[in-house]
């Protein structure tokens, strides 16, 4: 049985990590340094840095907090944020990333994600897909949230794996920081389109949101969330306990 994942998010902006609500109103939370230290040593499988402003203020991803985040972490570490040619990929693995997510870089230019993965490999290549309901449809938005593109989100997800991406991270907008639970009809219809891993993001608030998320969604294969554990409203041991008594498998410490 695959060991499904419990991904903590970091959306640094100006060197802090912040959270907000449907993608608005954010408010400061932590070091980034920090923070990630802290998830590493309480059982995290992985992490994720985004660093959320550099694709709408046109610049690149600030790399020597993310060196330093990367020195202090023994898991996995996923960048994005500002990714837009095979030089930021190259630039990002050199400062300790084992995966580069890539969102508003690859809807520019969608040539990008094939080449970042004939270069550094499919494994290394992630999607992330901000994605929001408009009259009735899943529709891709670019630069954190701000813009819609017009795109089904579906058929675009598709498209990036087809193209070499071998994770899709799919951030439901519409859940994002109201705590009420994944959004399961969303991660239902990208689990049924591609083959590669999938991660749930926006919308954790309990542990039973997760519980839910692994049930509901057996396909999926990590829950991603912030805000329940940046402010310690969810322990990640305590959540895996659980999990793992629900019958859903875990890597424990």
């Amino acid at each position: 049985m695959i060991t499904k994942r419990i991904i903590p998010c970091l959306d640094v902006r100006n060197g802090r990590v912040v959270k907000g609500v449907n993608f608005e109103g954010v408010r400061d939370v932590s070091s980034p340094v920090e923070l990630g230290k802290f998830y590493s040593d309480s059982g995290a499988d992985e992490l994720v840095f985004y660093d959320i402003t550099a694709s709408v203020e046109g610049r690149a991803l600030f790399t020597d907090i993310l060196r330093e985040v990367a020195s202090t972490i023994f898991i996995p570490l996923t960048v994005g944020g500002g990714i837009n040619t095979l030089e930021d990929f190259d630039r990002v693995l050199k400062c300790g990333a084992d995966k580069v997510s890539v969102n508003s870089g690859a809807i520019r230019n969608p040539g990008l994600i094939y080449e970042a993965a004939q270069r550094y490999g499919d494994q290394c290549v992630v999607l992330s897909a901000d994605i929001k309901r408009v009259n009735g449809e899943f529709r891709v938005f670019a630069k954190g949230g701000r813009e819609d593109t017009g795109m089904e989100a579906i058929e675009w997800i598709k498209r990036c794996v087809g193209n070499g991406a071998g994770e899709v991270v799919v951030n439901s907008i519409d859940t994002d920081g109201v705590k009420k639970g994944f959004d399961i009809e969303m991660l239902r219809a990208v689990c049924d389109a591609v083959s590669v891993p999938v991660i749930a993001s926006g919308g954790a608030g309990c542990v039973q949101d997760f519980i839910d998320l692994f049930q509901k969604v057996p396909a999926i294969d990590a829950g991603l969330a912030a805000s329940v554990f940046h402010f310690g409203e969810i322990a990640i041991p305590d959540l895996k306990r659980t999990l793992t008594g629900e019958g859903i498998n875990m890597r424990l410490i």
